[in-house]
Order: structure tokens, then sequence, then C-alpha cells
């Protein structure tokens, strides 16, 4: 009789299965030790986390197969912006073009990701795009202009410092009139768009790194933990120290308060 493999040795091989099908189908699949059936379950519940992700990912994908389906060597660039809502600090857009076969699984909302998974795929994204960019629009910009169009400031110099000039916009719920090229605004777009996705990752790690350097050149204000929004530990320290070179002056409570 053959000697059973151990609990170890059968995880190993289990790592290797990428389907719940050959799951089923595994030789050790009727092995009843509770350790070997543990094993199962564990791989089972990752290779079903993976089918979902890679199912959003297609799902996230249907905008930028639309206008592939029509022109097979579209290049298509995501736009997407992070800072229109803090009391200090500037506003960041960032433009991506995706590599024709891009699997960025895994991609979402920068929101919805943690600080590490976020600054993982950021690493990720920047080496494996086909291209990317920073635009970036002042402080003394949003309070002369007003953010909305400080956004698009912002965003239109995330196109121009492009390497590559794109043939289609997928923007984050904003209307880019300058622009020649065919556009679609797309309401939550980094939660329904892989390319503006990527662009609202590249953007915010960006701003967070450069808030968290304001920390350092303006401290009690917490930007390492709240990069300008209007947290507690943010309005008690414009209350001890009143505003920075950094605030938005245009910006409730600070215009009233601080001026």
């Amino acid at each position: 009789m053959p000697k059973k493999k151990t609990i170890q040795e059968i995880k190993a091989l289990l790592a290797e299965v990428e389907t719940i099908e050959a799951l089923e189908s595994h030789p050790d699949y009727v092995d009843t030790r509770k350790g070997v059936q543990a094993a199962f379950r564990s791989r089972r519940k990752q290779l079903e986390k993976q089918a979902q992700l890679v199912e959003q990912y297609e799902m996230m994908c249907r905008y930028e197969n639309d206008i592939l389906n029509e022109q097979p060597h579209a290049l298509i660039c995501g736009i997407d912006e992070v800072g229109r809502g803090p009391l200090a600090g500037p506003v960041v857009a960032s433009a991506v073009i995706l590599e024709s076969d891009h699997q960025h699984i895994g991609i979402n909302d920068s929101k919805q990701l943690n600080a590490a998974k976020r600054e993982t795929l950021n690493q990720s994204l920047k080496d494996n795009v086909r291209a990317w960019s920073i635009g970036v629009a002042t402080v003394e910009e949003i309070d002369t202009l007003n953010i909305y169009e400080a956004t698009k400031l912002a965003m239109y110099r995330a196109i121009e410092s492009l390497s590559v000039r794109p043939t289609h916009f997928l923007i984050d719920a904003m209307t880019l009139e300058k622009l020649d090229e065919p556009q679609q605004n797309i309401i939550k777009g980094d939660a329904n768009s892989v390319s503006i996705a990527a662009a609202s990752i590249i953007a915010k790690v960006y701003r967070d790194n450069l808030m968290a350097q304001y920390a350092g050149q303006y401290p009690g204000y917490d930007f390492e933990h709240n990069a300008g929004y209007g947290t507690a530990k943010h309005l008690a320290g414009l209350a001890q120290q009143g505003v920075c070179p950094i605030h938005r002056l245009s910006f409730e409570p600070i215009k009233s308060q601080y001026q």
C-alpha cells in the first residue's frame, strides 16, 4: 500500500491547482483527514476569490473593449484626479495608457484599496503601462480658478506630459472641452474602468507621498495621515497655528475663519 502524502506535501501540490474543476478532480480530494480537507477548503476559497477578481477585471475593461472592438489599435487614456475635497495641498491628476495585454488583476478605485495594495499596484503599473504621467494644479491656482477648473488644468497638464498622444480618453466624471480626440465621461469611472482606476492609483500615491513631505515642512496639521482633509487633528492644528502656505484660502472653514 503506497504511503500517504503528508498534509504539507498536499498543500504544496494544491498551490499549483488553478481551477476549482481541477481541485475537485485532484487525486487527494477523497482523503478524509481533517488537515487535508481544510487544505482543500482553503485553496477553494483562494480560487473563488481569484475568479471574482478576474470577473471584476473583465467588467472594468468593458469601456476599453468597446473602443478596441471598433478600433483595434486605439491608444486609450484613462484620466482621474485626487484631492478635490481637502482643505490643503494641490489637486493631482494622472493620465495612463495601458499596454494592450494588460492584466492588473485586483485593480480598483484607489479609495477601496489599502495603502500597501495601492503602493504595490502603483509600482507595477508604472513598470508595465505604455505611458503614464502626472499633472498638478497648485493651491494658488485652486484659489484663483476654483477647484473644478483647477482640476481640469491638472488633467490637461497630465495629458500634455504623456510620452505618446492618446486617440481616445476615458475620464472620471469630467468633460475636457479642449480635447480634439473622442472622450467619454464615466461616473464613478475609477470603479468602472481599468484605465481610470490605474490613473486613480498613480495619482493618489503621488499626492499622499507629497502630503507626507509637506507634513515635515508644515508640522502640526497631521498632513501625513489626513492628506489635507478636514479631520479633527487637522482642524485642531488650524485652531492652534492658523493657516500655512498650502492651505486653500477659498475653502470653508478657512475662508470664513482665517481671512
